[in-house]
């Protein structure tokens, strides 16, 4: 599965305006692939959770599936709009 759509299924099925949120995947170096998300302002609360727990779950889920499947370290960065 790509890497940036598992990423985008997991945090639209968190937040109320699926539809603008925007995911985009960037193979930056050999070992490491980084992936932007940007959610609406009013759903960054969903997507970080409570001490950011939500985030490092969204990223433990993709980067086992990166392990799996590419070999690679992956980087999330949520940003808001």
């Amino acid at each position: 599965m790509d890497l940036a759509a598992l990423t985008s299924y997991l945090v639209k099925n968190l937040v109320r305006e699926p539809e603008m949120v925007s995911v985009k995947q960037f193979d930056d170096e050999e070992d490491l692939i980084t992936i932007q998300v940007l959610v609406s302002n009013d759903d960054m609360g969903a997507v970080i959770g409570a001490g950011g727990k939500i985030a490092n779950s969204i990223r433990t889920i993709v980067q086992a599936s990166a392990s799996i499947h590419y070999q690679k370290k992956v980087k999330i960065n949520i940003d808001s709009f």
